[in-house]
């Protein structure tokens, strides 16, 4: 018997077509067999692919996420995109997913039926420094990080290296083989700007994806690493762009509440449009 699984293709953080970061979102998931879960997420290989569940808790859905390489207990993307693709037949204003790292609630806003924007409020990252920050620069190929170099863990593990501007992040060519890859959850995130408006460019050492066009789950991360280091206000919403190296410019939003003793609110916010739907015949 041939069994056959729905599948979505959205671009999250862009209302552009063909831009942005691609997300597969299989939208019942119900009987798949869970070895085929990692071997759907390897043979679509986009940074992530999502699979959705009836919700266990309060929530209206429960979504787990695979890397081509590995299940991850929390991605910004992902979520986001999840949200756009489920509630545009539910009519949802805010859609509650469970994750990993707990149900994560998305406000949506619309024009008409249409959704045009969503915002996720994300888990409260951890702090602490890295711990082999000369091998990090030495790998960048820079000499110094304007910043305390730190790890935010929020379900993944986003390391922050501060340049002195945006052409220094867009000019830089890491030896990836050097970058410490024993953590495959890793990301390592250069950044430049000032006040509300950032560059990122995010490599990911350990994984099958070289460098992500957009990561939601290292923005609120970073507006709380330049909030807790006086770059910018707690409450200050940053406009964040991403991807233009790599043909898929991105744009995230994000802000924190709070103060760097205790963080309130971290909140990620963006677009996603919908570009293809398919399925599989296992």
């Amino acid at each position: 018997m041939v069994a056959r699984f729905r599948y979505v293709v959205c671009d999250v953080f862009t209302d552009t077509p063909l831009t942005g970061n691609q997300l597969a979102v299989f939208t019942d998931a119900r009987e798949l067999e869970e070895h085929r879960l990692q071997s759907l997420a390897r043979e679509i290989n986009f940074s992530e692919t999502v699979f959705v569940y009836p919700a266990r808790g309060d929530a209206h859905a429960r979504i787990r996420i695979f890397t081509p390489e590995v299940e991850v207990p929390f991605a910004g993307h992902p979520t986001l995109g999840a949200a756009f693709v489920l509630s545009g037949p539910l009519q949802l204003e805010v859609i509650r997913l469970e994750t990993g790292r707990g149900i994560v609630p998305v406000l949506l806003e619309r024009e008409g039926a249409r959704i045009v924007f969503g915002r996720m409020e994300q888990p409260v990252p951890t702090v602490e420094p890295y711990v082999d920050e000369a091998a990090l620069l030495a790998a960048l190929g820079v000499g110094r990080s304007e910043l305390p170099v730190e790890v935010y863990d929020n379900g993944l593990h986003h390391v922050f290296v501060t340049l002195s501007s945006e052409q220094e992040v867009a000019a830089l060519k890491p030896d990836l083989g050097r970058l410490a890859a024993d953590d495959e959850l890793l990301g390592v995130n250069t950044i430049a700007g000032s006040g509300t408006r950032w560059k990122t460019r995010m490599f990911v050492p350990g994984g099958a994806i070289a460098e992500d066009p957009a990561t939601g789950s290292a923005a609120g991360p970073l507006a709380l690493h330049l909030a807790r280091h006086g770059r910018i206000a707690f409450g200050d919403e940053i406009e964040i762009t991403q991807g233009v190296e790599i043909g898929r410019p991105s744009k995230l939003y994000a802000r924190v509440d709070g103060s760097a003793e205790q963080v309130e609110r971290v909140e990620v916010g963006g677009s996603a449009v919908i570009v293809a739907r398919g399925e599989f015949k296992l």
